[in-house]
């Protein structure tokens, strides 16, 4: 069984692994619209939409309905949304930490431009560079 679980989550993230694809899940959020306003809001081409909607119904990750001459999607399951959502927070938990690592890297560098180590008698003192010769 864990084999098929596995198999099932690969597929799923698969499905996702385009940011066009999580774009329009992110839309059909708060429910269903149609195909038209779904390419306005994406700015994508017609058959381009049509690809990834393809991709998202052949995973059952959509459902779509026709009414008239508009087609209209929606998320399956929401529960697909809360997984988005737990992804969205274990990016800024990421993101967070980078920061925080940043900030601690610089405020090392600071400190060390900070500190004034007296002249060492043993260390050679060295003049400064010549940027010009006249002649």
């Amino acid at each position: 069984m864990p084999d098929a679980l596995r198999t099932f989550k690969a597929g799923i993230f698969q499905a996702l692994a385009h940011t066009t694809r999580i774009a329009i899940i992110e839309l059909l959020r708060d429910g269903e619209l149609p195909v038209s306003a779904i390419i306005d809001r994406l700015n994508i081409e017609p058959a381009n939409a049509s690809q990834h909607f393809a991709v998202l119904k052949a995973k059952d990750i959509v459902i779509s309905r026709k009414e008239g001459n508009q087609v209209f999607y929606r998320v399956r399951d929401p529960l697909l949304i809360e997984v988005l959502d737990v992804m969205r927070r274990y990016f800024q938990a990421q993101m967070n930490e980078a920061v925080l690592t940043l900030k601690q890297m610089n405020e090392t560098e600071d400190e060390r431009a900070r500190v004034q180590f007296p002249p060492d008698e043993a260390t050679p003192q060295f003049a400064p560079p010549v940027t010009a010769v006249h002649l």
